[in-house]
């Protein structure tokens, strides 16, 4: 007979909602029985306190780039994406969309279909596939390399219209300068989730590609134009426009606090703020630097920069950005956990994932009540 274990003396995030002092009762595969605020002590053959600790469901993030000490450009095989998944599993993202930075079109290639094969193989922790690129701004290029940005001709769509048919989840980080909005509209129209970021566009241009099927926009505020009195930029377009999802880095380096707290309190209408990583290869290691396209990367005092100090990805993980969320910046718990398990989920289309149902087995953590770290309780 199966042995079923309650969980109790802490808070129960389930996706949507955090319940205090809730109850979870899970079976020894992982599947919830019961969860709130009922006495499920007798259906239980053993127990475990929380201690004030909480239970969510597993992160996910729809930007990495890299972990376990390899980039996927350098190598965008299966095997890369295993050591990068795995990495992140261990910091507590159920799941991620490994991301490709701007590179040829022949290593876009390799990476639509290393990400297929994965999903296939069933590697956990490969949701789909992201990529950043190199439909670009060379004027927002931040560490993309300036070379390798071009337009989106007729082979890149069709490649990238086949891969938003093959994968469950695609986003395509884009700039207005290098797409038309017909492209956007058929790869919308195809499945995939367009994201304006590397772009120097103007408020007018960014609710147009919008109406044309842009759902939401790579991490706010940075690589793109920025609010101001008279020009709203991308910024204000994201956060004026209800269709507009938004991926955050707050880490407290990318974006500061304040801009944070007033982008939080600023945003309209459904489409939500989300946290991701940005990470890349030293994501669950000790590594020091590496290379991107050619380039090191350093990585020192919580930031990772090439030589002249441009930012290159970030050095975070989604329980560090939880808690810049939320002690830092004010933002309420349960905001914050929905910004790294529902709310990424449902931008990406994947709504299976970020939330925990009876019924259902889903990975699951468990938070320190500071936010200072988590473990698994079921693993992916």
């Amino acid at each position: 007979m199966a042995k079923r274990t309650l969980y109790r003396g802490g808070a129960l995030f389930d996706g949507a909602r955090l319940l205090p002092e809730a109850g979870l009762l899970l079976d020894d595969a992982g599947r919830v029985l019961a969860l709130g605020n009922g006495a499920f002590e007798a259906e239980a053959d053993a127990s475990v306190e929380l201690g004030g600790d909480i239970l969510c469901p597993g992160f996910v993030d729809l930007q990495v780039n890299g972990g376990g000490g390899v980039m996927f450009n350098d190598a965008p095989t299966v095997e890369t994406l295993a050591t990068i998944a795995e990495a992140h599993i261990g910091l507590g993202t159920a799941a991620i969309l490994p991301t490709l930075i701007t590179d040829t079109a022949e290593q876009t290639r390799a990476a639509i279909a290393a990400a297929v094969a994965a999903v296939e193989a069933g590697v956990p922790g490969i949701a789909g596939l992201h990529l950043e690129g190199p439909h670009l701004s060379v004027a927002r290029k931040g560490a993309h390399s300036a070379g390798l940005i071009r337009p989106m001709e007729e082979a890149d769509l069709a490649a990238l219209l086949a891969a938003a048919e093959a994968l469950p989840a695609l986003m395509i980080t884009v700039a207005p300068e290098n797409t038309t909005p017909e492209q956007v509209r058929a790869l919308a129209q195809a499945g995939a989730i367009v994201s304006l970021g590397h772009t120097d566009a103007d408020y007018d241009t960014a609710m147009a590609y919008q109406q044309a099927g842009a759902a939401c926009v790579t991490h706010l505020f940075n690589a793109m134009s920025q609010l101001g009195n008279r020009a709203p930029g991308v910024v204000g377009a994201a956060l004026d426009n209800g269709g507009l999802a938004a991926g955050l880095i707050a880490d407290g380096i990318h974006v500061h606090r304040a801009a944070i707290r007033a982008a939080w309190g600023a945003k309209q209408g459904p489409a939500p703020i989300f946290l991701v990583t940005d990470a890349m290869a030293p994501a669950g290691t000790d590594q020091r630097s590496f290379t991107l396209n050619g380039r090191e990367i350093r990585r020192e005092g919580g930031r990772l920069t090439l030589a002249d100090g441009t930012l290159a990805g970030a050095d975070l993980d989604l329980v560090t950005a939880l808690g810049v969320l939320h002690r830092e910046v004010g933002v309420p718990l349960e905001d914050a956990l929905r910004a790294a398990t529902s709310a990424p989920a449902d931008v990406a289309g994947l709504s299976h994932l970020g939330r925990v149902q009876v019924g259902e087995r889903a990975p699951l953590l468990r938070i320190a009540g500071d936010l200072s770290g988590c473990g698994w309780v079921v693993r992916p």
